[in-house]
């Protein structure tokens, strides 16, 4: 389980959310058998879904974060609740390339050139759905633009995932900051000379687990807060207002792998009775895969009914 924090500073001038991931990289990372640079790239975009998600009014608001590009990784899409569940895959794990300068893993490569999109399920008629063009393909900086470009919010977003030389996740965090209206001006220029100075996020972390290694979950967080903002200003340091869980969790069933059969049409689905007598489907999150029998599979056929003139 991991924890988040939502702040906001003494002045009311911007809203902070801040995570620790490492545990829930680490399990999503270990399900997909990634490879480094694949784990980075999911790892950032399952940190930042996380805290949008806990951004949604209800439990049950969902948003989906998907980056979709021509590199090696295909696409990276993670999927939120507001009850701070979240799940998500990359389309290639073994996505690999050349290190960058300073040994750095090349995300923005692995995506290449795509577009980022967010759609946010309300419980309205329609989803809210938001694309732009990627920036780097780095998720920090296509997300600060999407919050900019499709919300017309001032955000600065700050996401890592530290790998090892085991190739095991070190750490892995993230940490939005979002202006308020009304924001003084002091508060701004406060934020922007600390973006401009932040260490990378992932050795903060490091820094504040290795110090405070009988800390909780919740009181980690707390802890970096502090040690991200200590030389704001006394009035702009940010005071957290909640805590709240972040999980990884996959809500694949049975029932929702039916729906997908029954997705398919009355033809489709005959065909792989006649043929195959059977049907393996596995979930694209979590990778658990459901049977269905011959049986299973007449029972969903004979619920949607023979295909009608057309073949459909």
């Amino acid at each position: 389980m991991s924890k988040a924090i939502i702040a906001v500073d003494k002045s009311r001038s911007f809203r902070v959310y801040t995570t620790i991931t490492t545990d829930l990289v680490r399990e999503a990372t270990d399900i997909h058998q990634t490879t480094p640079l694949a784990a980075a790239g999911l790892g950032r975009v399952l940190t930042a879904a996380g805290l949008m998600g806990i951004m949604l009014k209800e439990p049950d608001n969902k948003l989906t974060v998907q980056f979709k590009g021509d590199g090696p990784a295909g696409q990276i899409l993670a999927t939120a609740y507001g009850n701070g569940n979240v799940k998500g895959y990359i389309s290639n794990p073994q996505a690999d390339l050349p290190l960058k300068a300073k040994g750095k893993l090349d995300v923005g490569g692995s995506l290449g050139t795509g577009e980022l999109t967010v759609i946010k399920d309300l419980g309205l008629k329609e989803p809210y759905i938001g694309t732009i063009a990627l920036v780097s393909g780095e998720i920090a900086e296509d997300l600060t633009a999407y919050f900019y470009i499709s919300e017309q919010q001032n955000s600065s977003v700050a996401l890592g995932v530290k790998i090892e030389r085991d190739y095991t996740i070190g750490a892995a965090g993230g940490l939005i900051i979002q202006m308020l209206p009304g924001a003084e001006e002091g508060a701004v220029d406060a934020l922007e000379k600390l973006v401009a100075d932040m260490e990378p996020l992932t050795t903060v972390i490091s820094r504040v687990v290795d110090k405070n290694r009988t800390a909780t979950e919740a009181g980690l967080v707390r802890l970096l807060l502090e040690e991200l903002f200590h030389e704001m200003p006394e009035e702009y340091k940010p005071e957290p207002l909640e805590a709240r869980d972040i999980n990884w969790a996959c809500d694949c069933s049975y029932e929702r792998l039916e729906q997908v059969l029954m997705t398919l049409g009355a033809k489709e689905l005959k065909q792989i009775i006649e043929e195959d007598g059977r049907a393996e489907l596995q979930c694209q999150f979590c990778l658990k895969k459901y049977e269905f029998d011959k049986a299973e599979l007449s029972g969903i056929l004979e619920a949607i009914g023979p295909p009608d003139a057309s073949g459909t």
